[in-house]
């Protein structure tokens, strides 16, 4: 049994018992590299200029509403990028980024950038930036509000399966999948949809400085391309990501521009844990196959 356990926990202990051996050798030599490396273009001059990206599905806001608030408050740092590659999410987070990023611009320039979709919560959470720039081929728009949901009713009854539900409240269930919607549940979530597509195209337009009682104009849900946003008035510029730079430079006041960046020191502790747990991850595999 002993001889069991020795060798199920052997990729544990033999990682354990390298690292304690080498431990000061793997230090010096870390130590090395970051001194020796090139330093590049690299200024010893603090960075004024910082870039902030929101990527994929918005569930939670609040890495990014914590970098922006952050920066927010970081006097070296003149001018934000907001990089926008999302195709939106949860309403809730996609406000909750859009009034941080609203903080941010009382203190500092803000340009936002569709650099591949930039659509319903996403560009919603971008919509208070100073200038929205976005790559030609971008996708931008999607302003409009959507709740789904299944009627699996006659799956259940196939299956024999019959729901028991107990509630308080006439709306509780409103929205169920075990059966239809009664009309006052479809109504009631229709006026729930359609409270929050008003605060949405409202918000917009005053951002954007559009008329909020022609929303067919630029908030019926289509997506735009880059030079058709421009023409319904979503977004100020189009170009690439280096316009939008230079843009956040030139609203920042900025003669040099110095972008922040994470330290040699800190993308090698990256990259050298991710390497780390790679190895370690299939060394156990190994050993579990033989």
């Amino acid at each position: 049994m002993s001889d069991f356990f020795k060798k199920l926990f052997y990729p544990i202990t033999a990682t354990l018992e390298f690292i304690q051996k080498y431990f000061k050798s793997l230090i010096f030599i870390l130590i090395l590299i970051l001194i020796l490396a090139p330093a590049g273009t690299e200024s010893v001059k603090p960075p004024n200029l910082a870039k902030v990206d929101l990527v994929g599905p918005i569930m939670d806001s609040s890495k990014i509403v914590k970098q922006l608030d952050e920066l927010a408050n970081e006097k070296s740092i003149k001018g934000v990028l907001f990089v926008v590659n999302s195709p939106g999410g949860a309403v809730a987070p996609s406000v909750e980024i859009a009034l941080a990023l609203k903080r941010l611009k009382e203190k500092k320039p803000v340009v936002a950038y569709a650099a591949g979709t930039m659509a319903s919560g996403s560009y919603y959470a971008s919509i208070w930036a100073d200038r929205i720039v976005a790559n030609p081929a971008a996708t931008i728009g999607s302003i409009g509000v959507i709740m789904e949901g299944m009627n699996i009713k006659g799956l259940i009854d196939k299956i024999g399966v019959k729901p028991q539900v107990v509630k308080a409240g006439k709306y509780k269930e409103a929205g169920t999948p075990f059966r239809e919607w009664t009309k006052d549940e479809r109504k009631e979530i229709e006026t729930h949809v359609f409270d929050i597509y008003k605060m949405f195209v409202e918000d917009v337009a005053k951002a954007r400085s559009l008329d909020p009682k022609h929303p067919e104009k630029f908030a019926d849900a289509k997506i735009f391309i880059a030079k058709k946003a421009k023409e319904a008035g979503l977004i100020d510029e189009i170009g690439s990501i280096k316009k939008a730079e230079a843009l956040t430079k030139t609203l920042s006041g900025v003669t040099e521009a110095r972008w922040k960046e994470k330290s040699r020191f800190e993308q090698y502790m990256e990259n050298f844990a991710e390497e780390s747990a790679k190895v370690f991850a299939e060394q156990l595999k190994g050993w579990i196959i033989k």
